[in-house]
């Protein structure tokens, strides 16, 4: 898979496009900057707008053509941007870090997945909040984007039970329009996720 990304992204342009995710960008705008993470994050278009918002990024992915072009949209912008050459498998946070993650199309098998997933609820400071938008299961009859493997898609109840420990103030799936560079296009079945890490009780 790793092939198969750096393929895609050795294109001179943004296989997703230069504009962030829409859903992650109306979410983050609403919460004063602070550290923000984001995994799998390919040629950079969210952390470069988070980035531009004053949030202290973080991003990785396994992809070193995906780096470059996070590096060189982020010098165009005139920002900074923290990205590690990364696999998820490999990626050990540091507990309670992140006052924000972001999850934008984040797709892998389940085996990765769910470890995944409770890195990302350890990773989240008390109060931080996760930020998701995925395929649902029933992208597979849109022709949008995404995996082909049922496996890889999301559901609302999948989601609920990956983020019990965390305060879950929406999830829903939705039919949304996409507009994401050439390989982000039309209708989507989506799940979207806002959840809070709660506080630690006091003594």
């Amino acid at each position: 898979m790793q092939a198969f990304w750096d393929s895609r992204y050795q294109a001179p342009d943004y296989a997703y496009g230069e504009a962030p995710n829409a859903f992650f960008a109306q979410e983050l705008a609403k919460l004063r900057p602070g550290r923000l993470l984001l995994p799998a994050e390919g040629e950079g278009r969210n952390a470069v707008y988070a980035a531009k918002l004053g949030w202290e990024v973080t991003a990785f992915d396994y992809s070193a053509e995906g780096r470059q072009k996070a590096l060189r949209l982020a010098e165009k912008a005139g920002v900074a941007l923290r990205y590690q050459l990364l696999d998820i498998a490999d990626y050990i946070p540091d507990p309670e870090s992140f006052e924000a993650i972001g999850l934008c199309f984040t797709h892998f098998t389940p085996a990765l997945r769910d470890p995944f997933f409770a890195k990302m609820v350890e990773a989240l400071a008390p109060g931080g909040v996760l930020i998701l938008e995925g395929f649902h299961t029933q992208q597979l009859g849109y022709h949008s984007g995404g995996p082909k493997d049922e496996a890889l898609l999301f559901s609302v109840p999948l989601l609920a039970a990956a983020f019990s420990s965390l305060d879950i103030r929406w999830l829903h799936d939705a039919v949304v329009h996409l507009d994401e560079g050439p390989f982000h296009q039309g209708p989507a079945h989506v799940v979207q996720l806002i959840a809070y890490k709660k506080p630690q009780p006091s003594l």
